[in-house]
């Protein structure tokens, strides 16, 4: 970590570039990685330093350490990205049970409600034309994809590419070109679960190559939302990134994502669009450690890991990158998060933001592209379901609940934190700390392994402080319909859109709804 601190400090000098560019409807590219770590970028201390095009980005940018998603699983922040709102207010969250992660998986009833509106529809008020690459998760049944959320184009797969599944009990995910699929992971789309094969990641990469070259030969502006997944169990990479990394396949993956970046930005660069182009890479949750190390990430000093609201779960990697606009090697510590890109895209774009509803991301324009800058005092929620588990606000966090997983899965050796017992703290029992939270400094203990005692000055000192920021927003707090209550086999991708013309149409059970289990 001292390397990391080193070089984050030469970093550091200036933190902005000239005033505020005024350029007109840049393009937008967000780049939402899965399951990757905090600490798997080379310049944030991966010791192999296998992210030369990620570092190189960094530099070229600005690093934010103190970069955040919006729940410790995939579904919730992916709803949160594109709505700008906490998941208990969009619905992405289950009432099933007390702070339990939710999800889509096929047998999800629910999906993103029609009554949010997602950042692509926006953006076509400045004639933006969007595409998300990659992986959707915010809904599988017609209703729910992406074209009838605002987007205008789609390659990739509303689930995750979990398999291979014999279709008499469950489908094959499908993969879509727009509103149609044309085929099945496993079956036309394949991915080797033994070698850990598959040319899915390059394939994402010319989609996003294509998509790019279209609308700059149009002079439209555009949004590209690339969310690749090969850093999800089981992960996988195609054969020329396949036994080079240091860190085996995991590694493997992360490599040819890196690679990947590289040749988004070259051509940006190549099409002379960079300079008008505003890049941000992040990852939806921190790296999953039970699926460590052969098939999961590192979160570098960081507390456990996905499903967690410790800082393993939910701090994130996190670049912007904008020549010409963005002060090149800069270094900033805002607390910022995943909804603030709603926010921040909008604002880039010249839209306003809907006034109809509450929002939880802010503008970081001012953080971004102005000098002098001033950080921006705001709080940071760490939400697992219905219940807010911890909050930050500056250089401490207090939590609220405390919650690994059960004593039960534990014992069956799924372990959110391995080798990070704290005790009174990875609590396998929901354990709530109220009045008196446990209490961290980040910036001493960002581990969160030493809590500050209630007998410490510091203690009250801060607790003042924090106590009316959660309860005011408790207070005005309006959760939105639950999404991921239900579940049902017979809605499952059995004869998605498009099946009829490639003979890939399956037959379902009847429907038998039930109150859908999440165990943690």
């Amino acid at each position: 970590m001292m390397s990391v601190l080193t070089l984050i400090t030469a970093l550091i000098c200036c933190s902005f570039t000239g005033e505020t560019a005024n350029v007109s409807s840049p393009n937008i590219i967000i780049m939402l990685m899965d399951d990757m770590g905090w600490g798997d970028l080379g310049v944030l201390g991966q010791p192999s330093k296998e992210t030369p095009h990620l570092d190189a980005m960094a530099a070229q940018g600005m690093l934010l350490p103190n970069f955040y998603t919006a729940n410790p699983l995939c579904s919730p922040s992916r709803a949160s990205l594109l709505t700008g709102r906490l998941p208990v207010r969009n619905g992405f969250y289950t009432t099933n049970a007390h702070a339990r992660n939710a999800y889509t998986p096929q047998e999800i009833v629910g999906g993103i409600s029609k009554d949010e509106i997602l950042l692509p529809r926006l953006l076509k008020k400045k004639g933006y034309v969007s595409k998300i690459v990659g992986k959707w998760h915010l809904g599988h049944r017609p209703q729910h994809l992406p074209l009838e959320t605002g987007f205008d184009e789609w390659f990739g797969a509303p689930n995750c590419h979990f398999g291979p599944y014999n279709s008499s009990f469950r489908p094959n995910v499908p993969v879509y070109n727009n509103s149609e699929m044309l085929g099945r992971f496993y079956e036309e789309f394949e991915i080797n679960i033994k070698t850990g094969e598959s040319n899915l990641t390059q394939i994402y990469l010319q989609e996003s190559l294509d998509f790019i070259l279209r609308q700059a030969e149009a002079g439209q502006p555009f949004f590209l939302y690339w969310t690749p997944d090969s850093t999800h169990a089981p992960v996988y990479a195609s054969r020329p990134f396949l036994g080079k990394s240091q860190r085996g396949r995991y590694g493997d993956a992360v490599m040819e994502l890196d690679y990947s970046v590289g040749q988004i930005l070259s051509q940006l660069r190549t099409l002379g669009i960079d300079n008008n182009t505003f890049v941000f890479f992040t990852s939806d949750n921190g790296a999953a450690l039970i699926s460590a190390p052969h098939q999961g990430g590192s979160n570098g000093p960081f507390l456990c890991g996905k499903q967690t609201t410790f800082e393993g779960g939910m701090r994130e990697p996190a670049i912007a990158w904008w020549p010409g606009t963005i002060e090149e090697g800069t270094v900033n510590f805002q607390l910022a998060n995943v909804m603030d890109l709603f926010t921040t895209s909008l604002a880039l774009a010249g839209i306003s933001p809907p006034d109809d509803r509450t929002l939880d991301g802010l503008d970081l324009t001012p953080v971004l592209l102005s000098r002098p800058h001033t950080l921006q005092d705001r709080p940071i929620f760490y939400y697992r379901g219905n219940e807010l588990m911890a909050v930050r606000l500056g250089q401490h966090k207090a939590h609220y609940w405390t919650w690994s997983n059960s004593l039960q899965e534990f014992k069956e050796g799924i372990d959110f934190c391995p080798g990070q017992n704290v005790p009174e703290v990875t609590t396998h029992d929901q354990r709530e700390h109220s009045p008196y939270p446990i209490l961290f400094h980040l910036g001493r203990d960002p581990g969160e392994k030493f809590p500050i005692r209630v007998f410490n000055p510091e203690y009250n000192e801060v607790l003042n402080r924090i106590s009316p920021v959660v309860e005011q927003h408790q207070k005005s707090l309006v959760p939105g319909i639950p999404q991921l209550n239900m579940c049902d086999l017979s809605v499952m991708n059995w004869a998605p859109a498009g099946c009829e013309k490639l003979g890939k149409c399956l037959k379902g059970p009847k429907s038998e709804p039930w109150k859908c289990d999440w165990p943690h």
